[in-house]
């Protein structure tokens, strides 16, 4: 197991939260140090949203809602293991 650092707890709730709230943008990304996947999230909702009419930003939104719901489900040290020791970028 990894070792819990009381930042790392506290960017579970963050980006969790983040994902929920903002998912469509890939600020929960942004939070986590995944700045290319964030950028992908952003991009496509930005450019494609212009081009499609906001369905995009459907998309990624929803996208970005289950993120932030597994986030918040798991648990801290399985959180950590995933995401900062394995750097699982998506899902």
């Amino acid at each position: 197991m990894a070792n819990l650092n009381s930042s790392q707890a506290n960017k579970q709730l963050i980006a969790g939260y983040c994902g929920i709230i903002f998912g469509g943008f890939g600020v929960h990304k942004f939070i986590l140090g995944y700045a290319p996947e964030g950028f992908i999230m952003l991009v496509i909702t930005v450019i494609g949203g212009t081009f499609t009419y906001g369905f995009t930003l459907l998309i990624m939104q929803l996208i970005g809602l289950i993120e932030g719901m597994i986030y918040l489900n798991k648990s801290q040290e399985e959180f950590v293991d995933t995401y900062f020791v394995n750097k699982q970028g998506w899902f």
